[in-house]
């Protein structure tokens, strides 16, 4: 086994951090990606093979008692019946495409996103900050964001193929390089 440190770094408004990763770290990065994949795959096949899955009651009724911050958001929204049909389409739907996305490491970046997405609003709609501020949606959410910003969809993902794709002779994401918000 070989393994070996690499150097990150980085600079956002003038101030750098950078540190060293240990080339193992790409397993675990892997091992991330694949758990919320599961999670998220299972929990909207789940909502969509029940059938029964509906967001008005929690929308109007479960986060205002929440106390949370945006709870007039939710109920607002739990009171158009539009955005409610949406939701409950969305959100079944939602959860299958993100978990497939990162269990085969395809369009990635995108699916994290949505998946972070998600997970804010779970976290103002499951509001409780008796034991602090920081509970599991928003440690899903950061997971989210860690498998984007590592580009986790390159490691033994589909990813990695989409993104040397040649269109016209040149690889997808030089020819495109917007997509590389998607993929990785």
């Amino acid at each position: 086994m070989s393994s070996q440190e690499v150097t990150l770094e980085s600079t956002i408004g003038g101030f750098t951090a950078s540190g060293k990763l240990h080339t193992l770290s790409v397993w675990f990065i892997l091992a991330l990606r694949l758990m919320m994949g599961i999670a998220f795959f299972q929990s909207g096949l789940d909502k969509v093979l029940s059938g029964s899955f509906s967001a008005g009651g929690y929308l109007t009724g479960a986060v205002p008692n929440s106390g949370s911050p945006l709870a007039d958001l939710f109920v607002s929204m739990g009171n158009t019946p539009w955005f409610v049909d949406f939701v409950n389409v969305a959100v079944p739907w939602g959860e299958v495409l993100i978990g497939l996305g990162l269990l085969f490491g395809a369009l990635t970046r995108l699916a994290a996103f949505w998946g972070a997405f998600m997970m804010l609003m779970f976290y103002f709609g499951n509001w409780d900050v008796a034991h602090g501020y920081i509970n599991g949606d928003f440690a899903y959410m950061l997971v989210f964001l860690s498998v984007a910003a590592f580009g986790a969809g390159r490691i033994l993902g589909l990813d990695a193929y989409i993104e040397q794709y040649e269109v016209g002779g040149v690889p997808l994401v030089e020819r495109y390089p917007w997509t590389r918000y998607l993929l990785g």
